[in-house]
């Protein structure tokens, strides 16, 4: 059987030129073309949420002290986290639970137990040099990779949470691939849980809200209800990590996110 080839034009790709070239099933030329094909990939995984629309209202403070960008409570990238070598499933602890704890299987529009892809320990912060520290340890993980599929719309896990007017979660940070949702009105991780999804799109209307309202002070901040939509999925996974009182917790707990299953 003769080889499959596929000849393809020049195209101008963010700035990128690729040149007219043909590239056959098994070939080492195919690599090269990889390189720009992710980009396109990625502004159809993207795409604006129909209909979607977000409205800022009133935030409690205290209000961080520094940007963001570069506060380890409220951009989770700033801490890290690093794989580990812990069980990619359910983990069934003691104690007591909250019944309104939020419901994470909510994250997904038929409301399914994921596949845990990846188990993670996000690293501890050093305040006094404000600077990266060692992992936590209190729990064995303290982020989950969750199955996804890319482009799949995210919505607002259900809890028995309410900040008022409907609503469930102020979006306390936001970028193009992070957010973080925080089920009080307070704009800190201090008091209450605090939701972090990465490897997230977030959707373009709801960041560009976020961005003013923290340009403006952050006396306003977006505020989603119980199951909005607020982004897409961007690969096979997204990462979550859940705070409880300024305190990581194991995603992976039945009795606490992931009650019925």
């Amino acid at each position: 059987m003769g080889r499959l080839v596929v000849l393809l034009p020049a195209l101008v790709l963010f700035g990128a030129i690729v040149v007219g070239s043909s590239v056959s099933a098994g070939s080492s030329t195919a690599p090269s073309l990889a390189i720009y094909l992710p980009l396109v990939w990625r502004s159809h995984v993207c795409q604006p949420i129909p209909g979607a629309s977000y409205t800022a209202i009133t935030a409690n403070g205290p209000h961080p002290l520094r940007p963001t960008d570069v506060h380890p409570d409220h951009n989770l990238a700033m801490r890290g986290y690093e794989p580990t070598n812990s069980g990619k499933d359910l983990v069934d602890y003691g104690g007591p639970s909250d019944q309104r704890a939020p419901r994470l299987h909510d994250l997904f529009s038929d409301r399914r137990l994921p596949s845990f892809h990846s188990v993670y320990q996000v690293h501890d912060w050093d305040w006094e040099q404000m600077r990266r520290g060692p992992l936590l340890h209190e729990w064995p993980v303290t982020a989950v990779g969750l199955g996804s599929s890319a482009g799949e719309v995210l919505y607002v896990p259900d809890s028995g949470y309410t900040i008022g007017s409907g609503y469930e979660v102020l979006v306390i940070y936001a970028s193009r691939d992070r957010i973080a949702l925080k089920f009080t009105r307070e704009d800190n991780v201090v008091r209450g849980y605090t939701l972090h999804i990465d490897g997230v799109c977030v959707e373009p209307s709801l960041l560009t809200l976020y961005q003013q309202s923290d340009r403006a002070g952050r006396q306003l901040l977006p505020a989603l209800r119980p199951r909005q939509p607020f982004g897409r999925a961007r690969s096979d996974q997204v990462v979550i990590a859940i705070v409880d009182h300024g305190t990581f917790m194991d995603p992976r707990s039945r009795k606490d996110w992931w009650q019925g299953y």
